[in-house]
């Protein structure tokens, strides 16, 4: 069996870092946010490096294609999920079905186009809902780190805080996000719908 490349190395290592995400933000202590946090960012940092790596060094593989979409659904669904359970209700519920819906609603479009020998192809809405959605995660978690540590009112305490501008912003910037780019994945697939 041959070694993974590069990119799906950062790939696979994406879904190891989500589960290290998991287990510090289940501890609820100071040590536990610090450890999801730190997690989470460089999660989302693969994120990001593993397409470009990919691309730049010429290793585009069906593998890549098959776990990326998969290992960013995974952390953003997580991240969401716990944020949304945690005491303070950092995320309305709502919030997280229709991000939720939306990622089994391209996943079910892009299985149909496959199934038909077609690619759909991620747009600029689906790029941009991915960077306000991991924005928003990664306020949330600073927030939740911070307050752990008593440092809420230092300057990065002020801007994360959930009652400021910067992550209800984040929030629904990701929302009307989400829902834009489920609405072109459906245009886009429009003749597939067609076809049955």
């Amino acid at each position: 069996m041959r070694p993974l490349n590069l990119p799906n190395s950062l790939t696979v290592s994406r879904l190891v870092l989500t589960a290290v995400f998991v287990v510090g933000f289940m501890l609820g202590t100071q040590n536990g946010y610090g450890i999801a946090l730190f997690a989470f960012v460089v999660a989302a940092i693969t994120d990001f490096l593993d397409g470009y790596l990919a691309r730049r060094m010429g290793l585009v593989t069906s593998l890549g294609k098959l776990l990326d979409p998969i290992a960013d659904k995974i952390l953003t669904a997580s991240a969401f999920i716990f944020l949304c359970a945690h005491e303070q209700r950092l995320c309305p519920v709502w919030v997280v079905v229709v991000i939720l819906a939306r990622e089994f609603l391209v996943t079910g479009l892009r299985q149909i186009a496959v199934e038909k020998g077609l690619v759909i192809a991620a747009d600029w809405s689906g790029k941009w809902k991915t960077t306000f959605q991991i924005s928003y995660c990664s306020t949330a978690l600073t927030w939740l780190f911070l307050e752990a540590l008593g440092q809420q009112e230092c300057f990065l305490g002020q801007i994360a805080r959930p009652d400021s501008w910067v992550m209800p912003s984040l929030l629904w910037l990701s929302l009307a996000l989400t829902i834009l780019s489920g609405l072109q994945y459906v245009w886009n697939s429009r003749d597939l719908l067609r076809e049955g």
